[in-house]
């Protein structure tokens, strides 16, 4: 089992936890909107430090984003295993392509 599976593991489970003892489930527990929020700060803070340059803040934020992002998709109910199954079925598409069927 990966790391990202071992976190979304622990973030499905948060979701029936106590908001007062995880911030996970206290997110959670804010709704949808408020996971996206949040998502959105992290991956604005990933932006600033790429363009900085800064390997290992780059390194954290990305970190932050990944889990946020598990949070987001965990508040609407949308599990690692649906996004590692639409990246599969978009394995060995060209991303030009990817791109253009989305148009259509």
């Amino acid at each position: 089992m990966s790391a990202l599976d071992r976190l979304a593991a622990t973030i499905a489970a948060r979701k029936a936890a106590d908001p007062d003892g995880s911030w996970t489930a206290k997110l959670l527990a804010k709704g949808p909107e408020k996971c996206a929020e949040k998502f959105g700060e992290e991956a604005i803070e990933a932006v600033i430090e790429a363009v900085k340059g800064d390997r290992a803040r780059l390194t954290s934020e990305a970190a932050d984003v990944l889990y946020h992002l598990l949070v987001m998709c965990a508040a609407r109910d949308v599990s690692l295993a649906e996004i590692e199954a639409e990246l599969a079925r978009r394995e060995g598409q060209s991303g030009l392509d990817e791109k253009a069927a989305r148009k259509g």
